[in-house]
């Protein structure tokens, strides 16, 4: 045993010393992933507010003005510009000067008064998904405030008490994230994506780099094991990586006010196995890699991809294909997006998440063995 850790400690300092010799490289993977997340950060949201409106009232009448008012008072909507026609529609979107467009058509008042039901034209611009799914569920439940307003005002005007009805008023708590936060939500999941393409981008050359530099066959000679060459080359990276979820982490806190609810301990379990499974997979990719250009492109797509879009960072699993549920499963990211989420809002502990930690040290495990393999293969060749 502690002739397996001399060697593998061996390894280490070799490894440390390349990082000595081009500090650029550790600076890059130290300071990166600290770009990375204010540049993701501050970029991506989910929260949509704001959003550009054009409204065109051909009613031109007192109630006309005061159903607009309420679009004009919506922090949702930003009421940019008043047309006089529904071409005014079209210029607007085609100029993408405005996303949403409420249209009162002549005759509103009138309708309304002799009990009718009038009705507005909300048009949406479509090219954005999102905004205009939002759009359509803020503009139906500001229809339907709206109307409550103008029930209570007429059963005012006909001497009515509607305070003896049976009403039913939802009052809905979100938890874990009470204030709906976007920041809340992305970062701890945007730790594990950053984390996810440091890790594999940079061991995924560490053994091309061997076979480039002529000092494989040196390795293969020596006494060492290939499990020992396989952890000596993970640990310096691990312990890196380390550093960058700390950073992360408190950067989240201090910038953004991410809440940690749950245990540190619980974090840090998590982020080291997700971390030595991402290196495993980047020992396999450099095992089976031709050349560093080559080890360099595949990583890229095996850890951004996935980790972004089948880990459940920016689309719920469930949403997507089941093929491509039965996939995520293949990546570690997935398992690491619901443990830090879970500690970080749900102050979830290691009892409440210890499938995620089995299947990541499990993961870890197989990708050990599976790159020492492959790389024995290709070494006897």
């Amino acid at each position: 045993m502690s002739g397996a850790l001399v060697r593998m400690g061996a390894i280490v300092r070799k490894e440390f010393r390349h990082l000595g010799r081009d500090p650029r490289m550790l600076l890059a993977v130290v300071i990166t992933p600290v770009i990375q997340l204010l540049l993701f950060a501050y970029a991506i949201s989910f929260d949509v507010e704001n959003v550009p409106t054009i409204v065109i009232d051909l009613d031109r009448t007192p109630t006309s003005r005061s159903y607009l008012e309420k679009y004009e008072a919506s922090p949702f909507f930003e009421v940019v510009e008043h047309g006089s026609t529904l071409a005014d529609v079209d210029d607007a979107f085609d100029h993408n000067t405005a996303r949403v467009a409420v249209v009162i058509s002549a005759g509103f008042a009138r309708t309304l008064d002799g009990g009718g039901q009038a009705q507005v034209a909300v048009l949406v611009d479509g090219s954005e998904p999102t905004a205009a799914k939002v759009a359509q569920t803020y503009s139906v439940a500001l229809n339907q405030v709206y109307t409550q307003q103008l029930t209570r005002a007429w059963a005012d005007a006909q001497g009515l008490d509607l305070s003896s009805l049976g009403m039913l008023e939802p009052r809905v708590r979100t938890w874990y994230n009470p204030e709906r936060r976007s920041s809340d939500f992305l970062i701890p999941g945007l730790m594990v994506v950053i984390i996810a393409i440091v890790t594999v981008q940079q061991t995924a050359v560490t053994l091309v780099r061997e076979r480039d530099l002529g000092t494989q066959e040196q390795l293969e000679v020596s006494p060492m094991r290939r499990i020992e060459l396989m952890v000596g080359k993970l640990l310096p990276w691990t312990l890196i990586a380390f550093l960058d979820v700390v950073m992360i982490t408190l950067l989240g806190r201090a910038l953004f006010g991410i809440p940690l609810r749950g245990q540190p301990v619980a974090l840090a379990l998590g982020a080291a196995l997700f971390v030595f499974a991402s290196l495993g997979m980047g020992l396999l990719i450099s095992a089976i890699a031709p050349s560093m250009d080559t080890a360099n492109i595949i990583a890229l797509l095996i850890a951004f991809l996935p980790s972004f879009l089948l880990s459940g960072f920016a689309f719920d699993l469930a949403q997507v294909p089941i093929v491509l549920q039965w996939l995520a499963y293949a990546f570690p990211a997935q398992y690491m997006v619901t443990i830090s989420r879970a500690v970080f809002l749900k102050g979830a502990g290691v009892a409440d998440l210890w499938p995620e930690f089995a299947a990541l040290a499990a993961y870890a495990a197989v990708m050990l063995g599976i790159s020492s393999l492959l790389y024995g293969r290709r070494s006897s060749r």
